[in-house]
């Protein structure tokens, strides 16, 4: 059975605190798994969370600062101790590639697994293209290059049992018109309507910009940083972040289903008060205010 879900390993922003890693978040989608921003303490993250450095198929860093990457090393080191037994493939701006390499090889040990480096620039691309979804990243508004990331499934068949009962297809021939394309003169078009295929996006520290509206527009999930809240909307953006407010925004235009608000200043208390602010700005799908070591299930696909 396929499994769709977020684990949060830390929901942090700029330094750890007593409740909160910092950041890392592993999307299992499917028989694939997607490791976002490993911070520092990711790896023990994983086994809190029951997360194995087999799960790990992708790795993307949306950008160079230390509460986004500082946990390569040790993830890849892991990666290699735990000899994974099948190739892992690293995304991130290309302008911080000297970054990535030096946390690669920050210490001595053997390196046995494969490990691809695919980093992104410019305004962004599609990073890859596989069966099972298309995962392409789009340029933020940070003070150093950052990147956002979005998974996005291939459109599908919902046949409709209707139609099909009007043509008389029953049983086996209904796989087989689904397989073939066409059966006695009926072809899908005939009995099935377009399923779209789910999204999911991945934005972490941004200004309000056209790429975070382009990477949320239509998700199904979005995970969106909102570490400031919206009275220090002015901090938000000197620094390249945003408000719970702004990130509720965001969702509300761009018809998210399923709101995942992370990244949380330490100055804040109360995550209740993101989760409020969140709705005051109109937004009105599901909604988690992100904590350490949860799992959050993809919502189903739309009917």
């Amino acid at each position: 059975m396929s499994v769709r879900e977020l684990v949060v390993l830390g929901t942090a922003s700029q330094v750890p605190t007593r409740h909160r890693n910092h950041n890392g978040y592993l999307l299992r989608w499917d028989g694939e798994g997607i490791l976002f921003d490993p911070g520092e303490g990711t790896q023990r993250q994983m086994l809190r969370a029951g997360v194995a450095a087999h799960d790990i198929d992708r790795i993307c860093v949306t950008h160079f600062h230390g509460d986004h990457s500082l946990g390569l090393a040790g993830v890849i080191q892991r990666i290699n101790l735990d000899r994974v037994p099948h190739p892992v493939t690293a995304h991130y701006p290309r302008s911080g590639e000297h970054f990535f390499e030096r946390l690669r090889y920050a210490t001595a040990y053997r390196e046995c697994v494969e490990l691809g480096q695919e980093p992104v620039e410019g305004e962004g691309a599609v990073l890859a293209t596989t069966a099972a979804y298309t995962l392409d990243a789009r340029r933020l508004s940070h003070p150093v290059e950052s990147y956002g990331y979005r998974l996005v499934e291939p459109d599908g068949r919902r046949m409709l049992p209707e139609l099909l009962a009007e043509r008389g297809i029953t049983g086996p021939d209904v796989g087989r018109l689904a397989r073939e394309g066409e059966l006695n003169g009926v072809t899908l078009d005939d009995v099935s309507e377009i399923r779209r295929g789910q999204r999911f996006a991945f934005i972490m520290d941004t200004r309000l910009c056209e790429g975070a509206r382009v990477l949320a527009d239509g998700c199904d999930m979005l995970v969106i940083e909102s570490t400031f809240l919206d009275g220090d909307v002015q901090l938000a953006t000197e620094h390249g972040h945003l408000t719970a407010g702004q990130a509720a925004t965001v969702a509300r235009d761009a018809g998210v289903r399923a709101l995942v608000l992370t990244h949380f200043s330490q100055r804040y208390a109360d995550p209740g008060e993101f989760e409020r602010q969140a709705r005051a700005a109109g937004y009105e799908g599901e909604l988690t205010v992100a904590a350490d070591l949860t799992r959050i299930p993809v919502p189903r696909r739309a009917a």
